[in-house]
């Protein structure tokens, strides 16, 4: 078995880090919809959301691995769990359509404000892959967005399964928004904004989605998810034994 590689604390990198495991593991778990969608057309649709995933974390991660000597590789797949820095919300289970449409929604729209602002970064590797990202993140976004509208004004049970889904997922959403020293640290560099900068326009472009799908919006809990500060749930392991099973078994092997 390959040893694990350690991080390092640097607020740069973290930061970087934090964008490319979350589209790393959203990208995981989209991947696990593979074969399973309702329709080809959706089968096809969400494992191609999944590889413009997997492709911006590769670019993120090749991108924070440099300054330690890594690679996308050694960063996606060498690593423990706790030096992943996603939030929570994209390790959660795959769940069932309604659960998927509304999951991607939340990101998407997070990463369109994301990549809008960090097209103006001070680093111009990362300005030219927001560039490009946040093209794919538009049409995730309003993939999510038509699905939603379609289910939530549909039938009784694809409206339940929207409401359940929402209210599952949304006392997650705080830790899209939280700030700490890392997201200090690269808005005074200019490397990019505090994840709170999204806050605002976040809730209003999904509370115009929910309006149009007819849907409340939850009500906030006091409940907060730790993923980007590396305390994830207990589906984080089951999805890194996954991931990294063919590296872990087979070092350095390639195609």
């Amino acid at each position: 078995m390959t040893a694990s590689i350690q991080i390092t604390n640097d607020p740069a990198t973290r930061y970087l880090l934090r964008l490319g495991d979350t589209c790393l593991i959203l990208g995981q778990r989209l991947g696990e919809w593979c074969g399973h969608a309702p329709a080809l057309e959706e089968d096809i649709a969400l494992t191609n959301m999944a590889l413009d995933l997997i492709g911006q974390s590769r670019a993120l991660l090749s991108h924070a691995g440099r300054a330690g000597g890594f690679d996308e590789d050694q960063l996606a797949f060498l690593r423990d769990e706790r030096d992943y820095l996603n939030p929570t919300l994209v390790e959660l289970p795959r769940g069932d359509f309604a659960f998927a449409v509304v999951r991607n929604l939340m990101v998407a729209t997070w990463f369109k404000l994301m990549w809008t602002a960090l097209a103006d970064s001070s680093d111009a590797e990362l300005a030219a892959i927001a560039g490009k990202a946040i093209k794919e993140s538009r049409y995730h976004q309003q993939h999510a967005a038509d699905w939603l509208v379609r289910l939530g004004d549909g039938t009784a049970e694809s409206r339940r399964r929207c409401e359940s889904a929402l209210g599952e997922l949304w006392r997650y959403t705080p830790e899209l928004f939280e700030d700490d020293a890392v997201d200090a640290a690269a808005q005074a560099s200019g490397l990019g904004p505090a994840w709170s900068a999204m806050q605002s326009p976040w809730h209003a472009e999904m509370a115009e989605v929910l309006a149009e799908a007819t849907l409340a919006q939850p009500k906030d809990s006091a409940f907060r998810s730790t993923g980007k500060r590396g305390l994830h749930s207990e589906h984080m392991g089951r999805i890194l034994a996954e991931l990294q099973q063919l590296q872990r078994a087979f070092p350095g092997g390639v195609w």
